[in-house]
């Protein structure tokens, strides 16, 4: 019988329809990468549907014998490492078929491309609206998802140096929404001490939703604290023909002579300064608890939640995280942790005065 390939793109989900919609873009956009005769799927871990194993159940449907997954994420965190690959790996072992994992996105020249095109907008943007201003007086923020994992906050370091060194910004930062330090407000409070006149906020994310939402409106406070310094919101990644050239690149050197490693440097395969306690953690997943569950729980959509006034701030977060004397794994959702029946180790710097108790109202 003749080898059939599908292909499944494995995402996050989330709480905001507006990234699902753009995730399921991204998806259906793929197939164009692609040889014509392969299948192509996507789901996700969490928050929407269709789940991670309807894409799955589909493409066997179709009658693949070969699937081949890929993370729609941008680095290799706890999700990438952990949950997808439990997923498929309990899918792959009941169903008996060849599925194969591919890697994350990564620090990649197409996808620093994508990146730089996304800057390049918005400083042309701002020359448009407020005049010239060279590079080497302009300063560039960006900012990352935030994991409590040092390799992913690791490579969002690696790309804003990119950015930096390839464009000849004056200055460069690199802040995170969530979980681990500086968060965007500490960030732009210490950029604007540096005399920048235009301050370039980029995030580098593939998908709007709440932490889009975050940075944004993180920025307009700042703008606001400091009027003399003219803070430019830079566009997210979303669908770039350079972000799609990367997805299909890591679906199909699954199937090259030499299929490249996963994770050189990550805290469950080696001592990573800091985590040397996880080397050889067991691989689980934290989600079988919010399959597929989006906006039906309680407070589970930005649209219903009423604790904050214009965008969500994390701070509820610290709350809940006290109420249940762990520190969530990493997550700024509206998770209901007593279903957890194992515990993530304690992230070592959850207290840092520029992590999340920044966003305490002062």
């Amino acid at each position: 019988m003749a080898e059939k390939i599908g292909v499944m793109i494995c995402g996050h989900g989330s709480r905001s329809q507006s990234a699902v919609d753009e995730f399921a873009v991204l998806a259906e956009k793929l197939p164009a990468y692609l040889p014509d005769d392969w299948a192509v799927d996507y789901g996700y871990l969490e928050f929407a549907n269709p789940v991670i194993r309807d894409g799955l159940d589909n493409l066997r449907a179709q009658g693949c014998t070969r699937i081949l997954a890929v993370p729609g994420m941008l680095f290799a965190a706890m999700h990438t490492k952990n949950d997808i690959p439990t997923v498929l790996n309990t899918y792959g072992t009941k169903h008996g078929i060849d599925l194969t994992y591919g890697r994350e996105l990564g620090v990649d020249p197409k996808m620093l491309a994508a990146a730089g095109d996304r800057v390049k907008q918005a400083v042309d943007q701002a020359n448009a609206e407020h005049g010239d201003l060279p590079l080497a007086e302009t300063a560039l923020v960006v900012i990352g998802r935030g994991a409590s994992d040092p390799d992913a906050n690791g490579n969002v370091s690696k790309v804003a140096r990119m950015l930096w060194e390839g464009m000849g910004f004056g200055w460069c930062e690199v802040g995170y929404s969530g979980v681990t330090f500086p968060l965007v407000e500490p960030t732009l409070d210490h950029v604007a001490k540096l005399g920048y006149k235009r301050v370039i906020v980029f995030p580098y994310f593939l998908f709007t939703g709440i932490l889009i939402d975050r940075i944004y409106g993180f920025t307009d406070k700042c703008a606001a604290k400091y009027p003399d310094i003219d803070f430019v919101k830079a566009g997210y990644l979303r669908d770039h023909p350079k972000v799609l050239e990367t997805f299909a690149e890591r679906v199909t050197e699954q199937i090259g002579d030499v299929v490249p490693p996963t994770c050189g440097t990550c805290k469950y395969r080696t001592q990573v300064l800091g985590f040397e306690a996880e080397v050889g953690a067991v691989q689980e997943s934290h989600h079988h608890h919010v399959e597929g569950q989006g906006a039906n729980a309680p407070g589970a959509t930005v649209e219903t939640c009423d604790l904050c006034d214009t965008y969500c701030t994390g701070e509820c977060r610290l709350d809940m995280d006290a109420h249940h004397h762990h520190h969530d794994h990493s997550h700024d959702h509206g998770h209901d942790h007593h279903h957890h029946d194992h515990s993530h180790p304690e992230y070592p710097h959850a207290k840092h005065p520029h992590g999340p108790e920044s966003a305490r109202s002062k």
